[in-house]
C-alpha cells in the first residue's frame, strides 16, 4: 500500500502513540524516539531491536491486519 508522506503529524505525538500501542502488545522498543537530526521531515527513529522482538512486532502487526 503506497501512501503519501505527511509532515502534518507531530512526531512526538506519534512516538507516544506508538509506544502506548506497543506497550499494549507487550513490546518495548528501547530506542524509540523522535529523530532530532531531521525536524523538517518529522521522522521517528524506531532504533535497533533483537530478532525475537522484531518477530513479536511482526506477529502483532499481522494480527492487527487480519482483524
Amino acid at each position: 500500500m503506497a501512501t503519501t508522506p505527511s509532515t502534518d503529524v507531530d512526531p512526538f505525538a506519534a512516538v507516544e502513540s506508538l509506544r502506548a500501542a506497543l506497550d499494549g502488545a507487550g513490546i518495548v522498543l528501547p530506542s524509540l524516539a523522535v529523530d532530532a537530526a531531521s525536524p523538517s521531515l518529522a521522522l521517528v527513529d524506531l532504533g535497533r531491536v533483537r530478532a525475537d522482538i522484531a518477530m513479536r512486532l511482526a506477529t502483532a502487526i499481522q494480527r492487527g491486519a487480519a482483524a
